[in-house]
């Protein structure tokens, strides 16, 4: 966060008090070896899409999820189309997404000519609902030729992306099954829940090829950058060649395909491999501040916090509580704007992607879970690098408002 994006405190009266330090909602935590991979970028002059530290982030990061093989990307988002697209997903195929996430997913799978099929949360862990998407597969659809086709779109179901979403993990199995039946490619958005694990397996690792993000706000943070990981040999190799504009001769610069400029810089590369060194030490940190707040708002009316799943251990990526207006006595966008006259940021979830004007008429089953869940939901401040203090005084200032 830049200075011109932090609330300004106005001119301070003489002799009034100091106002308290602005509190983020999750910013980066640079305490590694992030100078000295950079500067021996730097020094040796290695700085764009080649060099040592791009293959050793890859292979790190696979390591980390339990892959055979990683393949950098730019981003996210560009992770999402390559994953798309060396997943075979034809235009007009139609791939089951959920509805209660960053846009990203979608637009990937428009931007193959795809069309996405929402799919709601349940209501305990706000994860892509497995009974949804089954029912829709099992009910709105028909089996012909080979192939499952929607109903009511005529368009046949090729993939399911289920979007692991705040730290914690879908409920994989009963998913991975029914996409076993029907020859269904699971592709996992994995960009929130890195260092999650479901039933002991690590997230990104649940599927068939996976994505993963590192953002600014990510547990880990490249600045920007993505990654594709797989245990599938020949989708890695063409989304290798397809990150790095399907070049067949680098020397002749000659090129078999349409490919994409989507290949990390080695740079952004070394800045990933110093954070994943601390990623355990992230994720208990994480961990310690979710324990906190949970202890904290068992005493606060209207406040539910979020849950950790039996068979889940949960990366608390981004901690977010759902406000019960009627209880806690108002509703969560009016405690956002509460809270940021104290200079303490939160944000609310994202609008459910079947209700964006973007992705104005694709299908979409009842989703009225996550309707609910970004009317109540608010996620609080929750850095690696939050103090006691700052975590105290967010906690003060909720107690405060529900007494008040």
């Amino acid at each position: 966060m830049t200075a011109s994006e932090k609330p300004t405190l106005g001119t301070l009266e003489l002799g009034a008090p100091a106002p308290a330090a602005f509190i983020p909602l999750c910013v980066p935590e640079i305490r590694g070896s992030e100078w000295a991979y950079v500067k021996e970028c730097l020094d040796t002059g290695w700085v764009s899409s080649v060099g040592a530290f791009v293959d050793r982030f890859e292979r790190v990061l696979a390591e980390r999820v339990g892959a055979r093989y990683g393949v950098a990307t730019v981003n996210g988002t560009a992770a999402l189309h390559i994953a798309l697209l060396v997943a075979g997903i034809q235009p007009d195929d139609e791939v089951l997404v959920s509805t209660l996430t960053f846009i990203a997913p979608a637009n990937a799978i428009r931007y193959v000519g795809a069309w996405p099929v929402f799919i709601d949360a349940e209501p305990d862990y706000w994860q892509m609902d497995p009974v949804k998407a089954i029912a829709f597969l099992e009910q709105q659809c028909r089996w012909r030729e080979g192939a499952l086709y929607n109903r009511s779109t005529g368009r046949r179901i090729r993939a399911i992306v289920p979007v692991h979403i705040l730290g914690h993990p879908v409920d994989l199995a009963p998913i991975v099954e029914v996409a076993r039946k029907y020859g269904l490619a699971i592709i996992e958005d994995a960009t929130e829940s890195l260092g999650a694990e479901y039933r002991g397996q690590s997230v990104g690792h649940l599927g068939d090829i996976a994505c993963l993000s590192f953002n600014g706000n990510k547990l880990i943070t490249t600045g920007g950058g993505g990654m594709i990981v797989t245990d599938n040999d020949d989708w890695a190799r063409k989304a290798k060649h397809l990150t790095t504009q399907a070049k067949d001769d680098p020397l002749e610069y000659t090129h078999d395909q349409i490919g994409y400029n989507y290949r990390l810089t080695n740079i952004q590369a070394a800045m990933g491999v110093a954070q994943l060194e601390q990623i355990d030490a992230y994720i208990a940190t994480k961990r310690r501040i979710a324990t906190t707040y949970d202890g904290a708002f068992r005493e606060v009316p209207g406040i539910v916090s979020m849950r950790e799943a039996p068979w889940a251990y949960s990366a608390f990526w981004m901690y977010t509580v759902l406000v019960d207006e009627a209880k806690f006595g108002m509703g969560s966008r009016d405690l956002m704007q509460t809270l940021g006259r104290a200079d303490i940021q939160t944000r609310p979830l994202w609008q459910p992607i079947h209700l964006s004007h973007a992705h104005h008429g694709a299908y979409a089953v009842d989703c009225s879970v996550a309707d609910r869940l970004n009317r109540d939901a608010l996620s609080l401040p929750c850095s690696v690098g939050l103090s006691l203090d700052a975590q105290a005084r967010v906690m003060e200032q909720i107690a405060r408002i529900a007494r008040s």
